[in-house]
C-alpha cells in the first residue's frame, strides 16, 4: 500500500492490480490492461474510483482491481491443486477416459522403434500409466515419471508392481523443483485443462521444456488448437430462463434477470454438445506450437474466427473444445490426435459452453464474426477469463452490426 496523496492530503492513495483489460469510453475513464499496477486515489462509489496510472488519472470500474499479490497466501493454489490430484477421484476419471488415453498408448505404440534408447520424462504423471506404456511397450533408455501430488506414493508401488522398476523411476517433486540424472529426449504430459489451459499446467511443462529437454527434443502433445463453433443450447436455455415464466400457473418471470446473472455468467463445463446443434463449420481459433511457446505467451492469447451460418436456427452462444497432436519422431511419420469435440468419441473434459445473455434468430448464409480472448488472472494464476466478441452480417446486409462483447470468468 502506498501513502502518497494526490490534490487532497486527507486522502491515503491505495495501490491494486489490474485483472482484466478496461478500455475507456469517456474523457473521464482511464484505461488499463491486466496486471497493470493502478494508484486508487479516492473510492468515489462502490463502482467507480478515482486512480493514477503512469501519470493518467481517471475514472476506473472497481471491478476490475485487486488489492495486490501480497494478501494472497498462495496465487497459484498449489495445495488445493496438488490435493486434488493425491486421491484417487479424478485418476479413476482420467483412467476411466479411453480416448484419452488409448491416444497416449497409441503414441507409445506408433513411435515405439524409435523410442528405443530414448530417455523419456512423463511430467505430471499421476499413477504412472503413461510411464508404464513407455517401459513395456518400447525399449526407452530411461523413463522419469513426475508428480507433484502425493499419489506418487502410489505410483512407485504400481510401476514395481508392473515390473517397470528398472527402467521408470519416480520424482515425488514439482516440476520448479525437478532435480534429474540428465537431460531428456522426449517429454511427454497431459496437461490440458477445459478450454485447454485452465488451471495452467501447460506453465510448469514449458519450464521443463526449457531446462530439461535436449536440443531437437519431442514434445508429447507436440501442438494444441482451441476450436469455437456457434451453437444452439434449447435445452439449457428452457431449464435455466423459461422455467420461470409459468411455475404452477404462476408468473416468476421477474427471476429471469436473477436466473440469467446466475447461471450464464460463467461457461458451462463438462457441456455435451449434440452435433445437431452446431449451427457452422467449427474452426481452429487458437493454436499453440508447444517446442515455440514461451511463458509469457500464456498471459493473453487471441483468436479470430468468422463463420458461415449453415443452418437456420437459435443462436444460444459458442462451444468450445480442443485438440491436441503427436507428432511422429520418424521423419514422415504420421501424427496422432486426441479431439474432445462433440464429433469425436466422448472425454472427460467434454465442451465448454458460453451461453450469450440472450437468443438471437439466424438464418442460413448469415455471417458471425468476432474474436475470442483467454486472459490470465494476473493475481490467481490457475484462472483465466475468456472474453467473446461477436457480430452478425445477415445475408441480405453488407455490413455486420455492431460488436458486443461478453466476459466470462474461470473461476475468479
Amino acid at each position: 500500500m502506498s501513502e502518497n496523496t494526490h490534490t487532497n492530503s486527507n486522502i491515503v492513495t491505495q495501490e491494486f492490480i489490474a485483472l482484466e483489460d478496461f478500455r475507456a469510453t469517456g474523457t473521464e475513464q482511464l484505461s488499463f490492461s491486466a496486471g497493470d499496477r493502478l494508484q486508487v486515489h479516492e473510492q468515489v462509489c462502490a463502482d467507480w474510483w478515482w486512480a493514477e496510472r503512469s501519470g493518467c488519472f481517471g475514472y476506473v470500474p472497481s471491478a476490475f482491481l485487486h488489492q495486490g499479490a501480497e494478501d494472497v497466501e498462495d496465487a497459484w493454489q498449489d495445495e488445493e491443486y496438488f490435493n486434488s490430484y493425491g486421491t484417487l477421484k479424478l485418476h479413476l476419471e482420467m483412467l476411466s477416459d479411453r480416448p484419452r488415453t488409448e491416444t497416449y498408448r497409441q503414441v507409445i505404440v506408433s513411435n515405439s522403434t524409435a523410442l528405443k534408447g530414448k530417455v523419456v520424462m512423463d511430467l505430471g504423471c499421476g499413477t504412472g500409466i503413461i510411464s508404464i506404456f513407455c517401459a513395456r511397450l518400447a525399449q526407452p533408455a530411461a523413463v522419469y515419471a513426475v508428480e507433484a501430488s502425493s499419489v506418487a506414493e502410489h505410483t512407485e508401488k504400481l510401476v514395481k508392481l508392473n515390473g517397470c522398476d528398472g527402467v521408470v523411476s519416480v520424482f515425488h517433486s514439482r516440476a520448479e523443483d525437478l532435480m534429474l540424472p540428465s537431460k531428456v529426449d522426449v517429454i511427454v504430459s497431459e496437461w490440458m485443462g477445459n478450454c485447454l489451459l485452465f488451471e495452467f499446467m501447460v506453465e510448469s511443462v514449458l519450464r521443463v521444456r526449457d531446462r530439461w529437454l535436449k536440443d531437437g527434443g519431442m514434445m508429447w502433445p507436440s501442438s494444441a488448437s482451441l476450436c469455437l463453433v456457434p451453437c444452439q443450447a434449447h435445452a439449457d436455455y428452457s431449464q435455466k430462463m423459461e422455467f420461470w415464466e409459468n411455475i404452477y400457473g404462476l408468473d416468476f418471470s421477474c427471476l429471469q434477470p436473477v436466473a440469467q446473472e446466475e447461471f450464464f455468467s460463467k461457461p458451462k463445463f463438462s457441456h455435451h454438445l449434440d452435433p445437431d446443434d452446431c449451427l457452422s463449420t467449427p474452426c481452429d481459433v487458437i493454436s499453440l506450437d508447444m517446442l515455440t511457446l514461451s511463458v509469457s505467451d500464456l498471459e493473453k492469447l487471441r483468436g479470430e474466427f468468422r463463420f458461415t451460418i449453415e443452418r437456420s436456427g437459435t443462436l444460444h452462444g459458442f462451444t468450445a473444445w480442443f485438440s491436441t497432436f503427436f507428432r511422429s519422431l520418424d521423419e514422415g511419420g504420421s501424427s496422432l490426435e486426441l479431439n474432445t469435440g462433440p464429433h469425436a468419441e466422448s472425454t472427460h473434459w467434454k465442451q465448454t459452453l458460453f451461453m450469450l445473455d440472450g437468443p438471437m434468430g439466424v438464418e442460413e448464409g448469415d455471417c458471425v464474426g468476432g474474436a475470442m480472448t483467454l486472459q490470465r488472472n494476473p493475481i490467481w494464476r490457475r484462472h483465466m477469463s475468456i472474453t467473446i466478441e461477436w457480430s452478425i452480417k445477415r445475408r441480405n446486409e453488407t455490413t455486420f452490426s455492431e460488436m458486443k462483447s461478453k466476459r466470462f470468468p474461470m473461476w475468479r
